[in-house]
């Protein structure tokens, strides 16, 4: 993985959408089933739109029925990172870009095998490479 990215929260919100800043750096839920990627079926990989980290592999995505695109393993370890979330009176697990923090989304613990992981990733988080091409 390249090196850590930071940036002022000026700059990220030159270079984020609306929608974006409100998810990676402010810690936003996207409504279910309104997402981009929720029910993509491509051959490809998931990258952090923030920064464009390799996040998730399209092997390793499945319908969880929930509206947000679900993967059972990151694409490799130390792409994502976690941290506790109590927010909104839960105690969840939070992901986040491993190079630039962004706010991902969280991962659950009722997934299907191998891992029994479920990372439930909002869209606006995630932009989709198709296998072959490269992010820019």
């Amino acid at each position: 993985m390249s090196e850590k990215i930071v940036k002022s929260e000026e700059e990220w919100r030159r270079i984020l959408t609306s929608d974006q800043y409100k998810v990676l750096r402010e810690s936003a839920t996207e409504c279910a089933f309104t997402g981009e990627y929720w029910d993509v079926k491509g051959d490809g990989v998931f990258h952090c739109s923030g920064c464009g980290n390799p996040l998730f592999d399209s092997a390793t995505k499945f319908n969880s029925g929930t509206g947000w695109p679900s993967f059972y393993d990151a694409i490799e370890k130390g792409r994502v990172g976690s941290k506790v979330d109590t927010s909104h009176g839960m105690r969840r697990t939070e992901v986040h870009c491993a190079r630039c923090g962004g706010h991902l989304g969280h991962v659950f613990e009722d997934g299907p095998p191998p891992t029994r992981l479920r990372y439930c990733i909002n869209s606006v988080a995630l932009d989709f490479i198709p296998r072959g091409e490269t992010w820019e």
